[in-house]
């Protein structure tokens, strides 16, 4: 039997799956695997654009969106492998994080679901990472603003597991969808992904059927990046209704036999915290069109390259050609290994969006993540290029 499948689900984010799949060659040396895009019906040309640069891949083309839940099991049960691993299509994965988690699997035979630690853009660790049960009690605290208000307290804070360490291994509740490594003897047992679940609230019932089944759900201290579905419109009302349905969905699937005097208030809780959302999209929409500033400061990000003398020369023409303000430091891994570092007071003085793009390939992805989380800063984001593909990626813009 293979030792892994990896199934990735596209839905029109060609060039983030490109990014992902790259990084997985490095990672997957030496493991006998395979893996699987499942393509959900993408208008962006995705399944030509990748069949035309991966011939080691399996794609898979959905005539119609599936859903993440049925498009990742029908990868599933075309695969077979003691292990599979469900990952997002905007992450990236670093050189021994998936050797590093298959070991530790294999050390632990009770641990059914395996999650990492998520970086986001800046590298700020994403509390998404540990995951507490949404209990009806946990679940009305993360809603009512008791888990913000109180993060590392152990009641209120329960959803996110704030008082774990990040640095050491820990059994956790829920491993979150983007990066969830799975036995699949566990599945055998306790059934895929729920296809009630069209998108988000997969991985939490998922996990907690894994628990109800009597296996282990566990937390390893290795970096991935996660865009935290930049490549997912989360701005539209079909957002708002399906995140929240979600929530309703695993309440009423596995809570719905609690007294009124608890799923009341989490009803409510969760109809109001929808309305909320979808007023604050009104409100920031009615902003930008006044011609209003939110979000990221600056309106003109800056690109500092750092990299080969070729990544420079080939990084300054994609910048003049798109009109960027940039500046360059040529360097490699041995030379420099502290990377942007040396930079932060520059950054932290600046009310500008800073994009720090690395050179792919002078650097490895597990330092890249490594310099990032060290010291991260709320204007400071990470870019990535690859000579491999001649194009420079950042969370929200695709440069070529």
């Amino acid at each position: 039997m293979m030792k892994l499948a990896v199934v990735i689900v596209n839905y029109n984010v060609k060039h983030y799956v490109e990014q992902c799949l790259l990084s997985l060659r490095r990672a997957l040396v030496d493991i006998d695997a395979e893996v699987y895009v499942v393509d959900n019906h993408s208008r962006d040309g995705s399944v030509d654009f990748l069949s035309s640069k991966f011939d080691d891949i399996k794609i898979i083309r959905c005539n119609h969106n599936q859903g993440f839940a049925r498009a990742n099991n029908i990868a599933i049960g075309q695969s077979e492998s003691e292990y599979v691993l469900l990952l997002n299509p905007d992450t990236i994965v670093g050189e021994h994080t998936i050797s590093d988690t298959l070991a530790f699997m294999g050390a632990h035979p009770k641990a059914g679901g395996l999650g990492v630690c998520m970086l986001k853009a800046n590298g700020e660790k994403a509390m998404e990472s540990r995951r507490g049960l949404p209990t009806p009690m946990v679940a009305f605290y993360k809603m009512c603003g008791l888990c913000a208000r109180f993060p590392n307290s152990k009641r209120f804070g329960r959803y996110y597991m704030s008082g774990l360490s990040w640095k050491e291994a820990a059994q956790i509740d829920v491993v979150s969808g983007a990066f969830f490594l799975a036995r699949r003897s566990a599945l055998n047992q306790i059934g895929f992904l729920d296809e009630d679940f069209f998108m988000y609230g997969e991985d939490i019932d998922l996990s907690y059927r894994l628990l109800k089944g009597g296996f282990e759900n566990w937390y390893y201290p290795a970096n991935i990046l996660h865009y935290k579905g930049e490549s997912t419109q989360k701005t539209s009302f079909q957002y708002v209704h399906v995140f929240y349905d979600a929530m309703l969905i695993f309440f009423k699937k596995h809570y719905s036999h609690s007294s009124l005097f608890l799923t009341i208030p989490i009803k409510i809780a969760i109809y109001i915290k929808a309305f909320a959302a979808l007023m604050n999209m009104q409100v920031e929409k009615m902003k930008k069109s006044l011609g209003f500033r939110t979000g990221r400061p600056a309106d003109s990000p800056l690109y500092v390259f750092l990299g080969s003398k070729e990544m420079i020369a080939e990084c300054g023409k994609i910048a003049r050609g798109n009109g960027l303000l940039a500046k360059y430091v040529e360097l490699s891994e041995m030379e420099k290994p502290e990377g942007h570092l040396p930079m932060l007071d520059e950054f932290k003085a600046s009310d500008k969006l800073i994009y720090v793009v690395y050179d792919v390939n002078s650097y490895t992805f597990e330092d890249i993540f490594q310099l990032f989380s060290s010291h991260p800063l709320p204007n400071v984001y990470l870019g990535t290029y690859n000579e491999m593909t001649h194009t420079i990626i950042t969370d929200n813009e695709i440069l070529q």
